[in-house]
């Protein structure tokens, strides 16, 4: 691999970034340093979503962690470190419980509404098809506007911090509000519809 060093300005690499690197150039213990690092980050991104899904969901935040793990550690990603392996990891895990709710939604319908919180926004939702009509709204958003689906997908799904959604998107921190305030706006229109 035949990348520069960083400038004198530029900020340190986490020791995420540091193994994410290193096993991304083959060295598979660092697979093996980098797993307890973020398993417990993992986890809260899991609980985070599971909490949405009400007590009685049967997939369980550990599951989704490990489905989730797994399919990360089989991609070919190029990781541009901590915060990108974190907001890929969201959107697996997205994936993981779109597919889920879609499962459920095929085997029974209905059920009591639930409002899902969207950074302050509330949304009225049916229990079986939240996450997929949350999921059908971003996705028609993104064929819109594709960064500003990104952008909640990441402080939504990921939970990252404005800065931190920034840094991933290379967005200033005022483009990455204002982009989030007009997708919520816009969110709230198509699942009021």
């Amino acid at each position: 691999m035949n990348e520069s060093l960083p400038g004198p300005d530029a900020p340190p690499e986490s020791p995420v970034t540091r193994l994410l690197i290193s096993w991304q150039s083959g060295n598979p213990e660092a697979l093996d340093q980098l797993t307890p690092m973020v398993y417990s980050e993992l986890r809260r991104l899991a609980h985070s979503y599971m909490s949405r899904e009400g007590p009685d969901h049967v997939l369980q935040p550990t599951a989704l962690v490990h489905e989730a793990y797994l399919r990360l550690v089989g991609l070919d990603v190029r990781w541009h470190g901590r915060q990108h392996f974190f907001a890929v990891a969201a959107r697996l895990m997205r994936r993981i419980l779109i597919d889920f709710a879609r499962q459920q939604a095929a085997a029974k319908r209905g059920g009591p509404e639930r409002p899902i919180a969207l950074d302050g926004l509330e949304i009225a939702i049916e229990q079986a098809t939240d996450l997929l009509a949350l999921d059908d709204a971003l996705k028609r958003l993104a064929a819109m506007d594709e960064r500003k689906a990104r952008v909640v997908e990441l402080r939504f799904f990921a939970g990252l911090t404005i800065d931190e959604t920034a840094e991933v998107l290379t967005l200033s921190h005022a483009t990455v509000e204002r982009d989030l305030k007009l997708a919520k706006a816009w969110l709230a229109r198509e699942m009021d519809d």
